[in-house]
This record gives structure tokens, sequence and C-alpha cells, in this order.
């Protein structure tokens, strides 16, 4: 058997903690000496301890891994177990990703309020574009990210099953959602009949007489000051928004760092 702080020693976590789940019922010792009091281990115990750290590690409560240790559940259920949190754990590790590169987007949105805009914004004509689109709904354009990736992942898949290939760039489009939030369409250029199946549509995106365009370099996390650069242009130079921008990637490496987008903005003159 091994004293407590041999025990703790081996498992590697501290003697506090190791009181801390005899007291809470979470690994008993396997015996304490009735005269002193000192709690003594086995190396067998060492098993629970590893569950025990691997689940609190994960996220799951002491209450929660208590329950679960305690129904005996197999290595393999534990495993199935262990993976799913660590999904959820990496989605969140991604979530808290995103949101911190569109602070750091907002940060040098307010960075540059009052300067000049410093990209070129070029006023164009733009022609009818048909792609092959997807289409769902973002509660808001801080969720636009999660949802517009898989729709481009699945709009990869289905293209490929029904023997298109791409015969041009990637264009998003946005609109408001008849109940609420923005309605994405995801798209790429095709050269294909008009039509839809299994909700894969062909559509030709309509020409826009005037919109004011700009090129933003780098992931779309960090679209926001390029967005807010074309907006004051616009305000600026006596033009009037009448959509949401258009977005046609230019260039899309592995290295979201490495994107070339361009926004096209559909504009009146006020």
């Amino acid at each position: 058997m091994f004293t407590i702080g041999d025990f703790a020693r081996h498992g590697r976590v501290s003697v506090r903690m190791l009181r801390h789940y005899d007291a809470t019922g979470l690994l008993r010792p396997a015996h304490v000496d009735p005269a002193t009091g000192y709690r003594y281990y086995t190396a067998a115990q060492l098993a629970r301890l590893n569950r025990v750290i691997a689940l609190k590690d994960l996220g799951f409560t002491l209450q929660q891994v208590r329950a679960i240790l305690d129904e005996k559940v197999t290595i393999g259920e534990l495993r199935a177990m262990l993976r799913l949190r660590r999904a959820d754990l990496e989605a969140a590790i991604t979530a808290a990703a995103a949101r911190l590169a569109q602070v750091e987007a907002r940060l040098r949105s307010i960075e540059s309020e009052g300067q000049m805009p410093s990209n070129d914004v070029v006023l164009k004509s733009l022609p009818s574009v048909r792609v092959a689109e997807l289409t769902a709904v973002a509660p808001d354009f801080d969720t636009v990210g999660p949802v517009i990736q898989p729709l481009y992942e699945e709009l990869s898949r289905r293209l490929e099953a029904a023997g298109l290939s791409p015969s041009g760039p990637a264009v998003a489009c946005y609109e408001d959602a008849p109940d609420g939030g923005i309605l994405i369409h995801a798209g790429v250029e095709v050269s294909a009949p008009l039509g839809e199946n299994d909700g894969l549509r062909i559509v030709d995106l309509p020409p826009v007489e005037q919109a004011a365009t700009v090129m933003h370099r780098g992931s779309m996390e960090t679209v926001l000051p390029t967005v807010q650069t074309l907006g004051r242009w616009i305000d600026a130079n006596g033009y009037r928004s009448v959509g949401y921008p258009r977005e046609i990637n230019l260039e899309c490496p592995d290295n979201h760092d490495e994107w070339v987008t361009e926004l096209q903005e559909p504009v009146n003159k006020v």
C-alpha cells in the first residue's frame, strides 16, 4: 500500500486534493489506520484516480464524475464520453478564437476612427452571375462564420455528387430573413442550367448598376474594419447603400490570413 503522500506523487495530484476526494466519497482510501487516522491507497486505485482527473479536466463537475464512475462505465463508454466532451471543448475554443478575432477587428475600427480610408474604393457595375447555392439563417452577423463554413462544405459535397465544377469564385450574399436574423446565400459560380435539386439551387444573381467595391485581405473574421471603411467612403462621397454587400472570394488558400475577398456594395447617388 501507499501512504497518501506516496499515492499523491504517483498520481501527480496534491495530498489536499486526495483528502477532498475522500471527504466527498469520490475516492476513498483502501485503508485508514484506526489509531492514527493515516490514509493508505493501493496501486489499483490509480485507475479510478486517472478517470477522476480526466473527467474533471474535461469540465465535468465532481458530482457528475462520481455518478459516471459509480455506474461502472466500460473503457469503451468512457472513451466515447471523453471524445464527445473533447469535441465540445474544441468547438468552444474555436468559437472563443472567432470572438477574439471579432473583438480585435472592432478595436482596429475604433483606432481608425477619424482617419481617411486608406483602401482603394472603386465604383463599378456588376454583371449577372450564375451560382449554385445553399442557404441558411444566422441569428446575427456575429454567428455568420459558424453557419456559412458548414454551408460551403456541404455545397462542395453536393456539387461533386452532381458532377458540377466551379467556373469561378465563391460568392456569399446576405439579406434580412423574414422571421429575423440574416439569410445567408453561400454560392459558387457554375456553368449549369437553372433549377433546384435536393436543396441545391442554380440561380442568377441580378446585375447591379452601380456598386462601391473594396478589397479585403485576411480572414473574414477580421473584415469589420474594411466594411466600415467602405461605409465611410459611401457616406463621404454622397452615395447611399441599397443592400448588403456581396463577398467575392478571389483567393482562398488554406491560411485564412492570406484570403483576398472583394466586397461589392450596391449604391445609389443621394
